[in-house]
């Protein structure tokens, strides 16, 4: 999910509710401490220079209990940092506090923010050697697939 896409459901939202990749709501009184660009300049292992780009939302779950971030107060800190940080439309990555800092993706599902996991993956997989995913078939299907037959002149 980007900024934009955010920025485009915040004003129709009542109520700010994230939910961790188990169900389970971030609590209530959660604040947003930090929105910023982060960017990543990194080298891949086949030696690739990459740059990546993300909005960083971080949740700080607050002994405050009698404050609750309204949806315009959280698109009104995202105005401000547009301003001051020059921060542009891109993907939003959400860092929590789980038993370590813990990286989310964003999503919505059309009542709630829901984060959701992120993977690491091989950019370069062509470059290192890892060899390509192998296609499992069943021998059962092996007739209903478009292969020869005993007699069918095509071996």
């Amino acid at each position: 999910m980007t900024l934009e896409q955010v920025k485009s459901i915040l004003p129709n939202t009542e109520n700010l509710i994230f939910k961790l990749p188990d169900g389970a709501s971030v609590p209530e009184h959660f604040h947003v401490t930090e929105i910023g660009m982060v960017t990543k300049h990194f080298i891949d292992c086949g030696g690739i220079i990459r740059t990546e780009k993300k909005v960083n939302f971080q949740l700080w779950n607050a002994n405050d209990i009698d404050h609750r971030l309204k949806p315009t107060k959280l698109l009104n800190i995202i105005k401000l940092s547009e301003e001051k940080l020059g921060i542009e439309n891109a993907e939003i990555e959400v860092e929590y506090q789980g038993k370590t800092v813990e990286k989310y993706n964003l999503d919505y599902n059309g009542a709630t923010f829901v984060l959701t996991p992120t993977f690491t993956d091989c950019l370069a997989k062509d470059n290192c050697g890892i060899p390509a995913e192998k296609i499992k078939l069943n021998l059962v299907n092996l007739e209903t697939q478009n292969t020869c037959k005993p007699g069918g002149k095509c071996c």
